[in-house]
Parts: structure tokens; C-alpha cells; sequence
């Protein structure tokens, strides 16, 4: 599972997920890819879950990019824990994901095993997401 491999800070604050994503919006390395149609957090299960959904469907044809990465600390107290004793221990990582951000990018297959692989991965995530290609017009 993706987690970084050393951190400034072990816990960090929850934060606002507000706007669009001005970065990561448009396909830069694929001809297809998933879009994040909502804003939300997706965890690294998720996207790992995601990957290895796309992978086998195009049964290890193509090329695949993850665009995200979890970055962010997750903290949980342990279950019946009374209130307060200050704030839990790092539990997970997650991608703060904006309304926009390409998520996925695919290329070397055919459009319908593409729009099929994402559709798959789409199933995984707890955001909504949408498919894109590259128009020939770029």
C-alpha cells in the first residue's frame, strides 16, 4: 500500500476540502482517465484496491498512472475510549482529492476495455469520479 516513507509531522489537521482542482486537472500522460467528478478523501486501500481492479481487467495490457498519492495522516482512539486524553494515534493514509482531479490515466488499449477498467476501479473509490479521453483536437 502507498504511504510515505518519512514525515515533518505524525498527525496532522483534518482541513476543508473547498473549489476545484486547479492542479492535475487535465490528462497529461494517457489517452483515457478518471476524473474526480466530487471532492472527498480516498484512502491508500482504496486506491490500491482501485489499481489492481484496472490491471486485471486489461489483463496486464497498456500502461497505467496513479496520479494521487496519500500523503495526509489519519488518526482514530480505540474503540470505547471515553472523550478527551488528546487526540488519537495515526491510523491510515489518504489523498485529499478535489472535484477534477484526474485520479487514473491508461493508454495502449482499446476504448471500451478502458471505459470497462475504469468503471471497475470506479467501484472501489468513495468519491465520484467520471471517464475522460484525450481529444484528437490536443
Amino acid at each position: 500500500m502507498l504511504s510515505p516513507k518519512k514525515v515533518k509531522f505524525r498527525k496532522q489537521m483534518k482541513g476543508r476540502i473547498r473549489g476545484v482542482a486547479r492542479r492535475g486537472s487535465s490528462l497529461t500522460f494517457g489517452e483515457y482517465g478518471l476524473q474526480a467528478a466530487s471532492s472527498g478523501w480516498v484512502n491508500a486501500k482504496e486506491i490500491e484496491a482501485a489499481r489492481i481492479a484496472m490491471t486485471r481487467h486489461v489483463k496486464r495490457g497498456g500502461r497505467i498512472w496513479i496520479r494521487v498519492f496519500p500523503d495526509k495522516p489519519i488518526t482514530k482512539k480505540p474503540a470505547e475510549v471515553r472523550m478527551g486524553k488528546g487526540k488519537g494515534a495515526p491510523e491510515g493514509w489518504v489523498a485529499v482529492v478535489r472535484r477534477g482531479r484526474i485520479l487514473y490515466e491508461m493508454q495502449g488499449v482499446t476504448r471500451s476495455l478502458a471505459m470497462e477498467a475504469f468503471r471497475l476501479a470506479a467501484h472501489k473509490l468513495s468519491i465520484q469520479t467520471k471517464f475522460l479521453e484525450r481529444s484528437d483536437a490536443q
